[in-house]
């Protein structure tokens, strides 16, 4: 078979271009090819503890406490050996999922997939608008409306980038992540979480679950984990490490991409599981079961606390968290655009074609229903990515099992039932979330 390496892109991150790909010598030890492996899998982490995940892991610990951990560390191991799955396809095709869309689906498929995967970036950039307007408005005291126009202003940022070297930015988003994890990580500390029941929520139980209410929570959890956008991502951004062509080259690079994915998803796993203890915690064993906005837990923290460190904690984590999946969303859009269109433009104006969709709703959302938009129009982005979810996974899995397209690197029959599996899992219940959301009482 004959592999290809990654085409090289006009502008900067969108996909990386070869002046900011990562060489990788076999030769060298292995702690040493594993760090210059390392950050791919960052930047798909910050898909998993977006703006987006606050919302539903706030109002599980609010109503539930620490009995719904469980299902963030099982959406989280879902969400690894699905992103296992995209490094696997990049390296060993030298494309990404959306190029091969493109290649082996007809035109009109492909621009359908194109088109429903657009919306998923609008989606997500919906949600990053509203958590960074949230984060303006709590931390400094404007309007939300304020708050959103001011998340107009990230092309800025975009701008700044330009040029800089896609290892830059990797270290950019890993200064934004481990911030967050500060964060969260002072104000655990700050609360005192009861550890024996933060571990026994780790356990699985069917009776956590066993009403519709909780049920539809961790429907919610799951939902918001596994994002459509980061499947394109990833099969593109592990291109930027360089290594051979030969099979013991691309063997060597899908496990060394595997521990960057599964170290940097447990990294996201953590803080997901942080929001939704600190949540407990605050909220849930003072009585206060009803916490179920964003802004709602950050008034509440400094009197349940009492200081006033652990509010700001917590919009300085909500603030880096919408900025970082900013970042990671302008790329994965790019190469969505260029996959399934063949269609290059400058990152910047990629960022503000997507900012500027996702600042419409989010402006007629507050300015028709006020403050309390926020929560309803996060839930909804949350729904538009479910819906657009099945289509990118099922191309994802047909393509990584096909022995043609991979080689020996196609999903064995352990890996092929696993991953449809997750399919039924994961397409299940984002269906059950819909029907409930749309159809609910």
């Amino acid at each position: 078979m004959k592999f290809s390496l990654p085409k090289i892109a006009t502008a900067p991150f969108c996909p990386p271009e070869v002046s900011g790909s990562v060489p990788v010598d076999a030769s060298a030890p292995f702690w040493k090819r594993a760090l210059r492996f390392a950050g791919p899998g960052l930047l798909i982490s910050i898909g998993y503890m977006d703006p987006g995940n606050w919302a539903t892991a706030i109002e599980a610990g609010s109503r539930y406490g620490y009995s719904l951990l469980f299902v963030v560390l099982l959406a989280s191991l879902a969400g690894m050996a699905v992103q296992c799955l995209c490094s696997r396809l990049g390296i060993a095709t030298g494309r990404d999922l959306a190029q091969l869309c493109r290649e082996r689906y007809s035109k009109r498929s492909a621009r359908v997939q194109w088109l429903l995967a657009e919306i998923s970036i609008i989606a997500t950039d919906l949600a990053e608008v509203l958590g960074c307007a949230l984060a303006f408005h709590l931390l400094l005291g404007c309007s939300l409306t304020t708050g959103i126009a001011l998340t107009a202003f990230d092309t800025l940022l975009i701008l700044a980038l330009q040029g800089r070297g896609f290892r830059r930015l990797e270290a950019i988003m890993l200064a934004l992540v481990m911030t967050i994890a500060a964060c969260f990580f002072v104000e655990l500390v700050l609360i005192k979480p009861y550890w024996p029941g933060v571990f026994e929520g780790f356990k699985p139980s069917l009776s956590a679950i066993s009403d519709a209410a909780p049920l539809y929570i961790a429907i919610g959890i799951i939902g918001a984990t596994v994002m459509p956008h980061n499947l394109y991502l990833h099969t593109s951004i592990v291109q930027t490490r360089l290594t051979g062509t030969d099979y013991a080259s691309k063997l060597d690079a899908v496990r060394l991409s595997r521990i960057d994915t599964i170290g940097s998803l447990a990294l996201a796993l953590l803080v997901n599981a942080a929001i939704l203890i600190l949540a407990a915690a605050a909220f849930h064993q003072t009585g206060h079961t009803d916490v179920i906005e964003i802004q709602d837990a950050y008034r509440m923290l400094d009197p349940l606390v009492g200081g006033a460190m652990a509010s700001v904690l917590f919009g300085v984590a909500l603030l880096a968290s919408g900025q970082s999946s900013t970042f990671t969303g302008t790329i994965a859009g790019q190469v969505i655009m260029e996959g399934y269109l063949d269609l290059r433009i400058p990152c910047w104006q990629r960022r503000l074609i997507t900012r500027g969709l996702a600042l419409i709703p989010a402006f007629l959302g507050v300015w028709l229903m006020g403050d309390n938009a926020v929560g309803k129009l996060l839930i909804l982005s949350q729904v538009v990515l479910s819906l657009q979810l099945p289509f990118a996974l099922y191309p994802l899995i047909r393509m990584t099992s096909d022995p043609a397209l991979m080689g020996h690197f196609a999903n064995r029959l352990p890996t092929r039932l696993l991953a449809w599996f997750l399919f039924a899992v994961i397409s299940g219940a984002n269906v059950w979330l819909i029907a409930q959301i749309g159809f609910g009482d």
